[in-house]
């Protein structure tokens, strides 16, 4: 059976930056039963206009000035976790995908939807549906089937779990990187990455980083 049908107007922002795309997309929503409070081109106007307005939806592109899309959901979503937020991208990056659902949208949607569809889309988003391409949910399932806990054995043969997540940060120290290049490579703050690397330190029962790399050296 179908969801009852959202009878109020429904409120969004949107950013992109390229003009004729959010006209389009305005066009789209204004047609469906949404009220398009503000436009905008880059990642920070769009944190802005969302905690100017405080919308139902934000609607945004990935890449963007400004921190881009991303950057921008994670911000909105902490400040305003009444409003969700929606991806509308042309990207088929699983990075892409991944970073989005981390930093909290609520769906990812491609430019090529229908535009007849797209207004009924976020309103399932707001019903708490998944707001995501059959395509792409395959791609999700295969994610979290293949980053749930694995295991490292350490040279006392003891097994320690670590996150999908933890063993990301923990690879991408053993290339080399310092904090502030994971957060940019995962998509989050320092502060999150500073707290996975203390998971994995206290985990792997070692004091520094350096001692936890050469364990991953010696696996």
């Amino acid at each position: 059976m179908s969801a009852e049908p959202v009878n109020q107007p429904l409120r969004v922002t949107l950013a992109d930056d390229h003009p004729p795309t959010r006209a389009g997309v305005r066009r789209a929503l204004e047609q469906g039963n949404w009220i398009v409070l503000a436009e905008a081109p880059d990642g920070e106007t769009a944190f802005n206009d969302a905690m100017e307005h405080r919308p139902d939806v934000v609607l945004l592109d990935i890449h963007m000035p400004g921190g881009g899309g991303v950057q921008a959901a994670e911000k909105i979503s902490n400040a305003l976790p009444e409003t969700s937020v929606v991806m509308l991208t042309v990207s088929r990056n699983d990075g892409d995908l991944f970073a989005a659902l981390r930093a909290g949208a609520s769906g990812y949607l491609l430019k090529d939807i229908d535009p007849s569809r797209l207004p009924m889309a976020l309103e399932g988003v707001l019903r708490g549906e998944a707001a995501l391409p059959r395509n792409l949910v395959a791609r999700l399932m295969e994610e979290f089937r293949g980053r749930g806990r694995r295991r490292m054995t350490l040279p006392n043969r003891q097994a320690v779990g670590l996150t999908g997540r933890e063993w990301e940060v923990l690879e991408a120290m053993g290339e080399g990187l310092k904090t502030a290049e994971i957060a940019e490579r995962l998509h989050v703050s320092a502060v999150t990455v500073r707290t996975h690397v203390s998971a994995i330190l206290r985990k792997l029962h070692v004091q520094d980083r350096a001692s936890a790399v050469k364990l991953l050296a010696e696996r």
